[in-house]
């Protein structure tokens, strides 16, 4: 959303965080379905013979579906808006949700999970777009970390369904239903911040918030060394952290012997803390800037932690508490900073390329955990057998650090984007 009029003709503060809250809610709902079935993976080997390969499949699966729609530049995005194509994107995850819990089939559900993909991805792009529209300038790094706090407090709760609701982990089928149910928010959610928009438009006509470019390839070779670090750091980041949280409830079951619902409890830690820290740490370099420095921290954190779970160098908690705050800070400083180095007109591009590359990785990973798990016999009786993936999880995180460094020695230099100088108030 462009400053075009004058203030006295702009939708209200209050009214900004509103479309703000209303359209992360349907990020919510996608994040929900995507970690639904990280509390059965267990039971999807004992009921559907599901081999960890299989399990992995699942995961990388939605990437691959991710890549191919992303690969599209953008064009659906581009022709009909952000609002058509967030109700268009959230139908495709909310139908993805009820295929999933209408089979035991192996390969509908890969289906199913596919569709996923080509629905989650692009919703997230035009969300992602439709804030920076809204809220650059002004609250960005906040804005950011309340939308991400809310996505994150869907993979919170489908971390404790086995908690909250023990009696339908009686069976696969229970889990999925539940998703299913909320997974209807992605549609729901995209409808209503559509009125919104529509709404603002009448009264102001401020125009659609989220306008996005579409993906150029040209464009690809104009984007600076500090983007291309951003995306680098993004890759590594996260093809660490989710195919580790796709597993990770079942490591815990089976290399430190906690119950289901203790090891989901484990799990939430990276949600839960990502829901509190990121908006603070949004506000907080929104105040100071140094964003490649604290990106720079964050990697340092993750870049240990997988090795201390193998090996039981600490207690538990220590090494989650030490991912749950690189969870939440390095999301809350990377994906706003795009926002600074890249010019508006080609943020749509940019936040595609970025996304597009990220689901590359997290794409790869699943089945690089699946297939070593399976060929060293990782199980309850063989808890060592996890140690081959602890291992690629923690050199992901070596170059996550590797990349970080990288953008903070070219953000104190002469091409620097003011990633460690602009605060809110120097943008106002």
């Amino acid at each position: 959303m462009t400053d075009t009029t004058s203030p006295g003709t702009q939708p209200s503060p209050a009214y900004r965080w509103l479309v703000l809250i209303v359209i992360s809610v349907a990020m919510f709902g996608n994040y929900y379905v995507y970690d639904s079935i990280a509390p059965i993976a267990d039971i999807l080997k004992s009921d559907l013979g599901f081999t960890d390969a299989n399990y992995g499949m699942l995961f990388s699966v939605y990437s691959l579906a991710a890549v191919i729609v992303l690969l599209l530049g953008g064009v659906i995005i581009d022709k009909y808006g952000t609002v058509k194509s967030t109700i268009i994107f959230g139908s495709i995850c909310t139908f993805a949700g009820i295929l999933m819990v209408l089979t035991s089939n192996f390969w509908v559900m890969v289906v199913a999970r596919f569709l996923l993909g080509l629905g989650s991805e692009p919703l997230i792009v035009a969300i992602t777009c439709a804030l920076a529209k809204w809220f650059k300038g002004r609250e960005l790094g906040f804005a950011f970390g309340i939308n991400l706090t809310i996505a994150r407090l869907g993979s919170f709760s489908a971390d404790w369904m086995p908690t909250w609701v023990p009696s339908a982990f009686d069976g696969w089928r229970g889990p999925l239903l539940i998703a299913a149910v909320i997974g209807g928010l992605c549609v729901v959610s995209a409808v209503v911040y559509g009125a919104l928009e529509a709404r603002a438009n009448r009264r102001y006509g401020l125009g659609e918030a989220g306008e996005t470019d579409k993906l150029v390839l040209s464009d690809l070779f104009r984007f600076t060394k500090s983007y291309w670090f951003v995306v680098a750091l993004c890759v590594t980041f996260y093809s660490a952290i989710f195919p580790f949280r796709g597993f990770s409830i079942k490591f815990f079951m089976e290399a430190w012997e906690l119950t289901r619902d203790t090891a989901g409890q484990f799990n939430s830690v990276l949600p839960l803390a990502a829901m509190v820290a990121t908006p603070l740490f949004g506000l907080l370099v929104d105040k100071v800037g140094k964003r490649a420095l604290f990106m720079v921290f964050g990697s340092f954190l993750m870049m240990p932690v997988f090795l201390m779970m193998a090996y039981h160098v600490t207690p538990l908690v220590v090494p989650v508490a030490m991912m749950g705050i690189a969870f939440s800070l390095i999301p809350a400083v990377m994906w706003p900073s795009v926002a600074y180095i890249v010019d508006e007109k080609r943020l749509g591009t940019a936040y595609a390329v970025m996304t597009l590359v990220q689901q590359i990785g997290v794409m790869g990973m699943p089945l690089v955990i699946g297939f070593l798990n399976d060929h060293f016999q990782a199980s309850a009786e063989n808890p060592a057998g996890h140690n081959p993936g602890m291992w690629a999880f923690s050199i992901l995180g070596f170059f996550a650090l590797f990349f970080a460094v990288m953008l903070r020695r070219e953000e104190t230099g002469p091409d620097a984007h003011g990633l460690e100088t602009i605060t809110a108030s120097s943008k106002d």
